[in-house]
């Protein structure tokens, strides 16, 4: 998710080339509208978004007791929004512009780690 529509589309264009399904998003809102119908393992989230911060959006997510992946990107970078982010739950921050190789072994890794989580606290089902 990133406000500008080039690196939007950049992103999913290289996504899609490394045989990943992407879906982009201009703002938190349409995303946070979105993530239950959709489901992804892993979103990739700048900071700094129109209508809602990235930061907002990663709470909201960790609020739902989510295992959904994040991956930060910034183009803003300082060591205070990095320590919050991965703090709240981000399993990467990346500096803008990005390094193609980075980030997909970003995503790959962050998606191992959430799936790791999900399995040591499966939901329980309770019969009525």
């Amino acid at each position: 998710m990133d406000d500008e529509k080039p690196v939007r589309d950049a992103l999913r264009r290289l996504l899609r080339a490394a045989g990943m399904r992407a879906e982009a998003f201009a703002s938190g809102p349409e995303f946070l509208d979105s993530v239950a119908s959709l489901r992804p393992d892993c979103v990739v989230l700048d900071l700094h978004l129109p209508n809602m911060s990235g930061q907002e959006i990663l709470r909201r997510i960790r609020e739902r007791e989510d295992p959904l992946a994040v991956v930060i990107i910034t183009a803003h970078d300082t060591p205070e929004a990095r320590s919050r982010c991965l703090a709240a739950g981000a399993a990467a921050y990346l500096s803008k512009p990005l390094d193609d190789g980075l980030l997909l072994a970003a995503i790959t890794a962050a998606i191992a780690e959430a799936g790791r989580r999900e399995h040591k606290h499966p939901i329980k089902e309770t019969k009525p």
